[in-house]
């Protein structure tokens, strides 16, 4: 008896379907954003999931006044900070971080002005933060979806991505239709985002794309296993955040992330111990440049 009960705790999250529906979710969207979080980190587009996150506000808004899925609106509001991003750079001498800061930051701001004026059934923190254990399962059948289709889109284009995002103007010498990939790659950003904004909101979905890439820079030169290292660590700190916030009676969003962090912190420490090298001068030994492309 003295053996089984620390077991029965041990289990007691999986009694619970709002906690399987938890794990579930994370599942799916840790999967997608982890490995989108590769492409980000070696783009340099890391700021650019921030903005497309902070833009969809407005769209749930919309999308709830004209009465059809937020998913919808989401998107749509996504892809079009995207396209204001890339228009206001092509057409002025502004830099990308600076449009980028100013797209999002006004539509974020519009965002917040519609639910102040507009009576919705859109509450305000679960957009922001995510509502992991008020999902439905037909949330998790959303995220299912979205994630298959991610995916399939990575597998089949991945080889094109990873040349895109190694070399441009190789990739426009070799033919490669250039500014598909681009805008392709922000719809696939933008729809990963929606994915996860039950899960994890508009806010914290920014770290699930930049830190596993960032964690997984830090320990490998080969794009491939870059790729299967973020996985790994996006999978593992989901998973167990959901798990430890049932025990810590914390947020599981939150948890997520924090672990996510103490995870970087953890290899940049080691790595840098390791190498017997000061912090500031490792981080030059861990450019994204450095990273090779996979055979």
């Amino acid at each position: 008896m003295i053996e089984a009960f620390p077991m029965s705790v041990l289990l007691q999250p999986f009694d619970f379907t709002f906690m399987l529906q938890a794990f579930a979710i994370v599942f799916l969207v840790a999967i997608p954003t982890s490995i989108l979080s590769c492409f980000l980190v070696l783009k340099g587009w890391s700021l650019m999931g921030d903005a497309i996150s902070h833009s969809v506000l407005p769209g749930v808004v919309l999308a709830y006044l004209a009465g059809v899925s937020f998913v919808i609106g989401a998107f749509a509001a996504g892809i079009f900070c995207a396209l204001c991003t890339g228009f206001l750079k092509r057409n002025s001498r502004l830099k990308e971080d600076t449009v980028m800061g100013v797209v999002f930051s006004s539509m974020f701001a519009l965002g917040l002005v519609l639910m102040t004026k507009i009576e919705t059934e859109v509450h305000l923190d679960h957009i922001l933060f995510g509502d992991i254990l008020g999902i439905s399962w037909r949330d998790i059948i959303d995220a299912g979806l979205i994630a298959a289709f991610v995916l399939g889109f990575l597998v089949f284009r991945g080889r094109d991505l990873v040349v895109f995002i190694f070399d441009q103007q190789h990739a426009k010498a070799i033919g490669l239709p250039v500014s598909i990939i681009h805008y392709g790659l922000l719809s696939i950003l933008s729809l990963t985002i929606v994915g996860a904004l039950k899960a994890v909101g508009m806010i914290l979905v920014i770290a699930m794309l930049i830190t596993p890439g960032a964690t997984a820079l830090l320990l490998t030169a080969e794009f491939r296993s870059m790729v299967a290292i973020s996985v790994g660590v996006s999978l593992t700190c989901s998973l167990t955040g959901v798990y430890l916030s049932f025990f810590i009676d914390s947020a599981p969003a939150p948890t997520i992330i924090i672990l996510m962090t103490l995870v970087f912190i953890c290899v940049f420490c080691f790595n840098s111990f390791r190498s017997g090298t000061k912090f500031g001068s490792y981080l030059s030994k861990a450019k994204p440049e450095k990273i090779q492309p996979s055979s």
